[in-house]
Parts: C-alpha cells; structure tokens; sequence
C-alpha cells in the first residue's frame, strides 16, 4: 500500500471505524438519535465512530491539532498541523438506511491539506491520495489502483454532482434553482445523493465530471478535495478569491478539459 506513516494510520482509523459504522448501520432503526438541527441529526454510532478515529489518530501524532464534526477544534502542540474528521458524512442517508454515506480524514499542515481518505464502509471502497503521489482506490474490484478523473470535455456528456440546501443554508436555493435551470437542459444529468465527501471522491475516479456546493464545512470537503486534486482535477472554492475551499465551506470541481466552461455555468 503506498503512503506515508501518516497516511496508513489515517486509513487504519476510518476502516476500523467504516466496520463500527457497518453494525449500527445494520440496525439503524434502533439507534437511539438525537436532533441537532434541521435535516441533521447525530447519533451514537456517529460519536462512537469519531471517538475510535480520535483515538488511533491522537496515539499515533498527539501532538497534532484536532477538529471535529462532533467534538469540535482543539489546539495542538504543533500549531502547523491538523487532523480534519468527520466521522459520518451523510447521517441523514444513514438514519434512513440509504446506504450512500462516508468515513472522512484529512490532514492539513500550514493550511493547506497535505492527505485525505474517504472510506465507503457499506460498498467497502476506499479512496486516498497524498500530495504529489496522486490518488488511490482500493475496492471489492479493485487493490490499489491509480484512480483519474474523466477524460469528457463536453457538458452535454457530462455527469455532475452538487448539494440541494437545507433548513441552515436555505438562503442558497435561490443561486443554486438558477445554476440547475442552466445546467441541467445543456448536461447528461446532475445528481444530489447526500455526501459531499463522496462526490469528490467519485469526480477523482470518473463517475461524476464536475460537482459544486456551498453551505459546508471543512470536514465535509477537506479530505475530498486533495483526492480530487491528485486525481487531475482542479479544485477551488465556489467564491473566487484564492483562499481554500475547505476554509471557505464551497468548492468547485471539473477535470482540466472542461473546467472553464463548467465553472462559467455555475458562477455565472
């Protein structure tokens, strides 16, 4: 398996927490759930499972700085380095038994994210990538293997992927109604299935061309966009600026071919 020490952990804490996830998911209707607000909702599988990340994580660099879905930040030791967890992204499709929901950990040094992992506990597929050694895929089909983005220049054989706002971020719908009208008539399809985490990944192996999204947080993305990224697509935030995507909680991707016109559709 290529990676770093740091890179191998990180995969160590999501598969063991992707197996806890497995479980509870194979009884969700008897998972005892609390609301934390509108459409999202925590449960005790999602705490159990950032609690097994937190640990394997923190013994292996307990220097390093922390920031959860769940537990929230804490400073580090070594200001220049965190981890970026979120342990369930995609509880409301779990809550549902939707089995489209993800493992997510990232680390970010200086800012920038430097490695990330999406672990797809339910379809046992795990995505990766480190900066500068391009991302990985390891799956029922597949050990190991180099994964790019698709190769379409044209949005009209395009598939894309973006988020519908809800309840916190309701006051996005109107901008994202309007880039659905343009973009749908004009593209082979947009999907919204629930996982922000997962539509990187998926624009990193070639299953969608393109995604957008804004109302997120850094745990939702920060590892999703350095897979992307290692996978030849170009990543930024949906508000031009310069800043990171993670940082901003929006983001725009495409493959190289088509990134121009596609984030012309959407910005317009």
């Amino acid at each position: 398996m290529p990676g770093s020490a740091n890179l191998n952990t990180m995969i160590k804490a999501a598969r063991r927490a992707g197996r806890s996830l497995v479980k509870d998911f194979r009884e969700v209707e008897n998972l005892q759930v609390s609301r934390k607000g509108a459409g999202d909702f925590v449960s005790r599988a999602d705490t159990a499972a950032e609690e097994i990340i937190r640990e394997i994580l923190t013994e292996a660099r307990p220097t390093y700085g922390w920031l959860g879905e769940e537990s929230g930040g804490s400073d580090g030791e070594d200001p220049t380095r965190r981890w970026i967890v979120d342990p369930l992204d995609g509880t409301t499709n779990f809550l549902h038994g939707l089995p489209h929901w993800a493992v997510s950990i990232a680390l970010e040094h200086k800012g920038k994210v430097i490695s990330g992992v999406i672990f797809d506990a339910a379809k046992d597929e795990l995505f990766y990538a480190e900066k500068g050694t391009g991302a990985w895929m390891n799956g029922p089909r597949m050990n190991d293997e180099r994964i790019r983005v698709s190769a379409r220049s044209r949005v009209s054989d395009s598939l894309y992927a973006t988020g519908i706002p809800f309840a916190a971020s309701v006051a996005d719908l109107p901008s994202t109604s309007q880039q659905l009208k343009r973009l749908m008539p004009i593209s082979a399809g947009v999907r919204r299935l629930g996982s922000a985490a997962l539509d990187l990944a998926y624009v990193a192996a070639g299953r969608y061309d393109g995604y957008w999204e804004r109302g997120l947080k850094s745990w939702d993305i920060a590892a999703g966009v350095v897979i992307a990224r290692e996978a030849g697509a170009i990543v930024e935030a949906l508000d031009e600026g310069g800043d990171e995507p993670h940082d901003l909680g929006n983001v725009i991707c495409a493959n190289d071919a088509q990134f121009e016109e596609f984030a012309k559709i959407i910005r317009n």
